[in-house]
């Protein structure tokens, strides 16, 4: 019985020693990149200026807010940028009706009211 307790005991040894210890990263799944879209109380096409890139784009009406009603989701007019402070501003019809700075975190869909 000694014998087997001992045999269990080496291979108990070996198995855990065989273990690796090392250090190990993991990188997550988050992506490198942020948005902004642009509401206003009624659909429009605006040209949206951000760091000197311009786009155009469709503004999403904005609706009053109800129960169980998610008016964010929606990738309608959505602009891709980088995480970091970014300078927008936005012309309807050659007039600028917004200009500000905006600091968008990795994976942060900021919205604009217009």
């Amino acid at each position: 019985m000694k014998k087997i307790i001992a045999l269990f005991s080496i291979i108990g040894t070996l198995v855990l020693a065989a273990c690796s210890v090392g250090s190990h990263s993991v990188s997550s799944g988050m992506a490198d990149e942020g948005y902004v879209w642009f509401v206003s109380n009624v659909e429009k096409t605006v040209t949206v200026d951000i760091d000197g890139t311009t786009y155009q784009t469709q503004t999403v009406k904005e609706k009053e807010w109800q129960k169980r009603r998610d008016i964010k989701a929606t990738t309608k007019g959505m602009i891709t940028v980088t995480p970091g402070q970014h300078t927008v501003k936005v012309f309807e019809n050659g007039q600028e009706v917004y200009s500000k700075k905006l600091f968008v975190s990795a994976t942060e869909t900021k919205m604009v009211r217009l």
